[in-house]
């Protein structure tokens, strides 16, 4: 009777395998990828499971404008920001917290008052378990000691450092892909690469790797520490990083900023010593020639919410004219 028993279950778990994989493709992967956020302004159009010989597939959701098409129709070419986590962008029903960028509203309003030009955005989602691992800026590796270099590899980077293979999927893949199929402005002056937290430590890798491709970087609240606690060995590596391989000034635009409570209480001291690395590089503040902004923003956490309310203050800083 046991034996009778054991050969059922086997039986209906191959029978429950068959079934699942003759799934017709209409059924939920596919579901999944045609469930598109809802913009309230402006639409947005899915390259859904985006190929890479660099890293696994993903989405990339690209916004355009209400008048994209008469824009379009005109001649009009677009600046295009690159943004990370692009699954939290622009409608918080969909995301896991509850939360979003907002981001069609904020670049909608500066089109409309003149104080961008026309402008694209391209979110490319973040994936998964590997985020950290696409994120967290590969050539710090070597300037960590053995011990905190391997700490890292296990605890966060799934032992698989993927962010030089995220870089080469975003600029030989992605963007050549983009710049074909919208009217986009191809130049750096008009492509830039923004994050939060871990975004925003692979946007400003993105902006010194690739300093022909992107002139301008934004990290909103920007993870120095790299982990999830306070810490000496990460920082130290990416200043050391900075320090010799920071984009030129020439060009090239950064932005930086934190708030002050939940994680971002602990970013200041870091942040403090990058903005001083960021100056001795030559980069300024003030003038006609200002290339580089930094901010503090008191009361705020390391959320959605917190970015969204002050995402007009990087985008018009890189791209207004």
């Amino acid at each position: 009777m046991r034996y009778a028993h054991s050969l059922i279950a086997f039986f209906t778990s191959v029978l429950t395998l068959l079934a699942s994989a003759l799934v017709p493709l209409g059924g939920h992967a596919q579901q999944s990828a045609q469930v598109l956020p809802q913009a309230e302004t402006g639409r947005i159009e899915r390259l859904a499971h985006f190929p890479s010989q660099h890293v696994d597939a993903r989405h990339v959701d690209v916004w355009l404008p209400d008048n994209f098409e008469s824009l379009k129709a005109s001649g009009q070419r677009f600046n295009v920001i690159y943004m990370h986590d692009g699954q939290m962008l622009f409608d918080a029903k969909m995301t896991w917290n509850q939360q979003a960028w907002r981001v069609d509203k904020t670049i909608t309003r500066l089109m409309q008052s003149g104080q961008i030009g026309p402008t694209l955005v391209v979110g490319v989602w973040n994936n998964g378990k590997y985020r950290h691992s696409e994120y967290f800026p590969q050539k710090f590796l070597q300037h960590l000691l053995p011990g905190p270099r391997q700490l890292q590899l296990e605890a966060n980077l799934q032992n698989k450092p993927q962010a030089d293979a995220y870089l080469r999927f975003l600029v030989e893949e992605l963007k050549p892909v983009i710049d074909r199929h919208y009217p986009t402005l191809v130049g750096p002056a008009h492509t830039v690469v923004m994050g939060s937290s871990m975004g925003g430590l692979i946007s400003v890798y993105a902006l010194n790797e690739y300093p022909h491709v992107f002139g301008g970087a934004a990290g909103l609240s920007t993870h120095w520490i790299g982990r999830y606690e306070a810490n000496s060995h990460i920082p130290l590596a990416a200043y050391v990083y900075l320090r010799d391989h920071l984009a030129p000034p020439q060009g090239h635009k950064i932005y930086q900023d934190h708030g002050t409570t939940e994680l971002d209480a602990l970013y200041a001291p870091y942040q403090n010593f990058v903005n001083q690395i960021i100056r001795d590089k030559g980069y300024v503040e003030q003038g006609a020639q200002t290339n580089f902004m930094t901010r503090v923003f008191d009361g705020t956490g390391h959320n959605e919410n917190a970015w969204a309310a002050r995402l007009e203050i990087p985008v018009l800083f890189l791209l207004g004219k």
